[in-house]
């Protein structure tokens, strides 16, 4: 009678120890069904939404894209604040080595206030070359219009706020471009460039000009006089000194060890935009003074966008379409002296301005004898 009792006793011990290798194998097979869906499930959304930690030798950055490659995507709007997007910008890694392959790229930015003018010449300089180049603008935030859907400036604008000429704000514009610029790991020189602005060679000229080249191109000099020395105020001592305020062209190039520097420089630049306003005219004394100060060992002294000043006044002489000739744009090309990784050339000027729109059909008509864009 005990023993059958316990045969029909589900609680007996035999009984009991079934029923747990049941719920034992029971809870394999969900938690084995349960992984093997999600894992499904993931390798699903990792095919089509992909985190990139982007490596370069000065900073890292990382972006969300569509993509598996290790590019960071065509989309450049964000909703970073200036200092969140200086930060990301600035931060550099601690191995030097990149861990793929990268095609070294120029950074073309354009400061502008609106469309970029001369669009259909540009297009022409950069047709062809893709890969070895990115295009950042940024233009006032109250235009609203957009570049055709083919067009290389398509959504190239970058985040932007209002600037106005002469205002500390200038500078806030450079750094914002080259911020976002910085982003992009495969970057590694940096033109600004302004609306008015023409290529004076092709682009494998440019290319092979300012990758090769071993010093930057920032604009710099020691004025006397009250558009020089004169624009100095003695509240930016003791961090910056007379003798140490220099003056030149905004429009620069730099390789990418200094466009960090700029970025991330919190010690000099606040003091510009303390006490650098009015006829101080930041945009031309920031980053002379800045890289006079700090870099200038790696610095040629001079700009690579050739204006004309001959004329006087506070802005360069325009040009219209009877001024655009076959003569003067070789003239531009090749009619100055200077020196280039300590030789002697006559290559000193890749870019010019200040080009107006009605020049554009002349300059379509003789810039692909002139320079060659089908080179």
């Amino acid at each position: 009678m005990k023993n059958q009792n316990q045969s029909q006793n589900p609680f007996s011990s035999g009984g009991k120890a079934m029923n747990m290798s049941l719920v034992k194998l029971l809870s394999c097979l969900f938690f084995f069904v349960s992984g093997l869906t999600f894992g499904i499930l993931l390798c699903f959304h990792y095919k089509s939404f992909s985190f990139n930690l982007l490596v370069t030798n000065s900073q890292f950055s990382i972006f969300t894209s569509q993509s598996s490659s290790s590019k960071p995507p065509n989309v450049i709007m964000h909703n970073m604040s200036d200092q969140e997007l200086l930060w990301r910008a600035s931060m550099i890694p601690r191995i030097q080595e990149f861990p793929f392959k990268i095609r070294p790229k120029i950074a073309f930015m354009f400061l502008i206030r609106g469309p970029v003018l001369l669009a259909p010449l540009w297009e022409l300089f950069f047709k062809g070359n893709e890969g070895l180049y990115s295009i950042y603008v940024h233009s006032d935030p109250s235009f609203n219009e957009s570049d055709p859907q083919g067009s290389v400036f398509h959504g190239r604008r970058i985040p932007s706020k209002k600037v106005e000429w002469g205002h500390v704000n200038m500078i806030e514009a450079e750094r914002r471009l080259l911020a976002n610029a910085l982003l992009d790991f495969s970057n590694q020189h940096f033109v600004l460039l302004s609306e008015s602005c023409i290529p004076l060679y092709n682009f494998s000229t440019v290319y092979s000009y300012l990758m090769n080249s071993t010093q930057n191109f920032v604009e710099e000099y020691d004025l006397p006089g009250p558009v020089g020395r004169g624009r100095y105020s003695i509240l930016m001592q003791p961090l910056i000194k007379l003798d140490q305020w220099r003056k030149g062209s905004q429009w620069f190039e730099m390789d990418r060890d200094l466009a960090i520097e700029v970025i991330a420089d919190n010690t000099y630049f606040p003091v510009f935009q303390n006490y650098c306003n009015g006829s101080c005219y930041a945009d031309e004394h920031y980053l002379p003074t800045f890289v006079s100060m700090k870099f200038e060992g790696r610095n040629s002294y001079r700009s690579l966008t050739w204006v004309d000043w001959s004329k006087g006044g506070p802005h360069p002489a325009k040009f219209i379409r009877t001024d655009v000739t076959p003569e003067f744009l070789e003239q531009l090309r090749s009619g100055n002296s200077c020196k280039y990784n300590g030789k002697e050339t006559n290559v000193c000027f890749l870019f010019a301005r200040k080009f107006t729109l009605n020049a554009l059909d002349r300059l379509l008509k003789f810039a692909p004898m002139v320079m060659h864009f089908n080179k």
